[in-house]
């Protein structure tokens, strides 16, 4: 059984499949707080689901494409079954993770979308650094931009880990704390090989819309 806080069809908001229509299986519970976490309701509770219930739910809206998403979804041990479970059934998934959890254990076909905590978070290098070497070209790693100072931290990280790499790089502005359009201009001026994000979901429904 898995503690599941909800189960929604959207537009993925994020990662390089923003746009595309995807369910979304939203897992409860979290080992960080995040700053300006958006999800502050799945930190604990849910509903108690077994992985065919969950497939079931999910199955209903005829999209083919699921993201599997927290809190941090990997803390509950079954959540490495269910990500079978989709593929088995020929499902493209995105997990999101914080990477505080190990990802080796991982569906290897699974797209792992890894959100490297920077400083404005209150919860940076709390990372398992050894994930990244579990990263593959279909994978992704996202920073979540609230300063300058987080810029040069994410900056930091990716000179560290992510050069040559097989993996694409995101960079998000945190929503209400820095203006996208200085990031942007950052991630310009330094030529940065990395792809600028928006929340999309954010900017169609609102910043406190749930179920989108």
């Amino acid at each position: 059984m898995l503690q599941v806080t909800e189960i929604f069809a959207s537009i993925q908001g994020e990662t390089s499949h923003i746009g595309l229509p995807f369910a979304f299986v939203r897992l409860a519970g979290c080992n960080l707080r995040c700053r300006y976490c958006d999800t502050t309701y799945a930190y604990e509770g849910g509903e108690a689901l077994s992985i065919q219930e969950i497939v079931s739910r999910v199955e209903i809206f005829g999209i083919p494409r699921v993201t599997v998403t927290g809190g941090e979804p990997l803390l509950q041990p079954e959540a490495f079954d269910l990500v079978t479970a989709f593929l088995d059934r020929e499902f493209v998934v995105l997990v999101e993770t914080n990477g505080t959890v190990p990802l080796g254990p991982l569906d290897p076909r699974a797209v792992k979308v890894m959100d490297v905590k920077c400083p404005g978070s209150g919860e940076d290098r709390k990372t398992v650094w050894e994930n990244f070497s579990a990263l593959t070209a279909r994978d992704e790693v996202k920073f979540v931009v609230a300063s300058e100072d987080d810029y040069r931290y994410a900056k930091e990280i990716m000179g560290k880990y992510c050069m040559n790499s097989p993996f694409s790089v995101l960079i998000s502005p945190a929503f209400g704390f820095l203006p996208p359009e200085k990031l942007a201009g950052w991630m310009v001026g330094d030529g940065l090989s990395a792809r600028f994000q928006l929340q999309l979901h954010k900017i169609v429904w609102g910043p406190d819309a749930r179920g989108v």
